[in-house]
């Protein structure tokens, strides 16, 4: 499939994803219990699911094989993101983790799926993971932790995992909101998990941090619905690269609301992004 101009549906909802990806981020790192946020997000997520199977048809069999090894990854993408956030900062753990995943989605979108970005496509992808990356030496890597460093990058690996299955499944499902909902009803088991990993401060959980939890994962969910949508109107690629500009919004929020710094540096490569987004989307 050769890569044209993404559609300006496809766009549009890619773009809503990225802002509201970034958002529910953001709750989760400044939550005062990131694990019970994180289960929380899950809980919010399957209730969504379970609302989803009952009203829209099942997806294809063919797609179920996808839906579970996504299902999979999402675990282990929920297990790295909360270890990058026990120390990193949401404008650099968010970047690296992001920033890695295009090329991978991309790369993943040639090996199985046959779909092959122009010269101007690919040119967007290396534009979106250079600006995201330059954040990640705004501070060197030197001053962050090693730990957190291999955290973020697995949590991109997770991410390209994801994507790739997510967007040959939502494909063949034939039924891309069953799909979605099947996919967010299953992802109720990591909530499970992750009030056992907590269960001794469960007493202690507060009302506030639940409502918190919830309303971050209704954003979650929300936003990748439309990315998972997304990916039956064009390219892995080209969504996985678009949806990236939520770093902008990450820089934005980590500089405003969380004080960190510098923030200059993590500007500028919030615009290097827009700039591959732009490629990507009219090139």
């Amino acid at each position: 499939m050769a890569h044209t101009a993404v559609p300006p549906l496809a766009l549009a909802l890619i773009l809503s994803a990225a802002v509201l990806h970034a958002l529910w981020n953001a709750v989760v790192k400044g939550s005062g219990d990131r694990a019970v946020a994180m289960a929380m997000v899950n809980f919010a997520h399957g209730l969504l699911g379970l609302a989803m199977v009952f009203i829209f048809l099942p997806p294809a069999r063919e797609s179920w094989p996808f839906l579970l090894a996504s299902t999979l990854i999402h675990f282990f993408y929920y297990a790295f993101l909360l270890l990058a956030y026990r120390k990193g900062d949401l404008s650099q753990v968010y970047p690296i983790a992001r920033g890695s995943a295009p090329l991978l989605v991309s790369v993943g979108g040639v090996l199985f799926a046959g779909e092959w970005l122009s010269p101007q496509g690919w040119a967007g992808v290396v534009l979106v993971s250079a600006g995201i990356l330059i954040v990640f030496f705004a501070r060197g890597p030197i001053r962050t932790d090693k730990a957190t460093i291999a955290a973020a990058l697995l949590t991109g690996l997770a991410i390209a995992s994801y994507s790739v299955a997510d967007g040959l499944g939502v494909r063949v499902s034939q039924a891309p909101f069953g799909y979605i909902g099947w996919l967010f009803l299953l992802e109720w088991f990591a909530g499970f998990g992750l009030l056992w990993l907590r269960r001794r401060h469960l007493s202690r959980i507060s009302s506030h941090s639940i409502a918190i939890g919830l309303t971050g994962g209704f954003i979650s969910a929300t936003a990748y619905g439309l990315a998972i949508y997304a990916k039956t109107l064009t390219q892995l690629g080209a969504v996985s690269a678009i949806r990236e500009s939520s770093v902008i919004i990450a820089a934005l929020i980590g500089a405003l609301w969380f004080k960190e710094r510098p923030w200059k540096m993590r500007f500028t490569a919030a615009g290097v992004v827009a700039a591959g987004v732009i490629v990507i989307a009219f090139g």
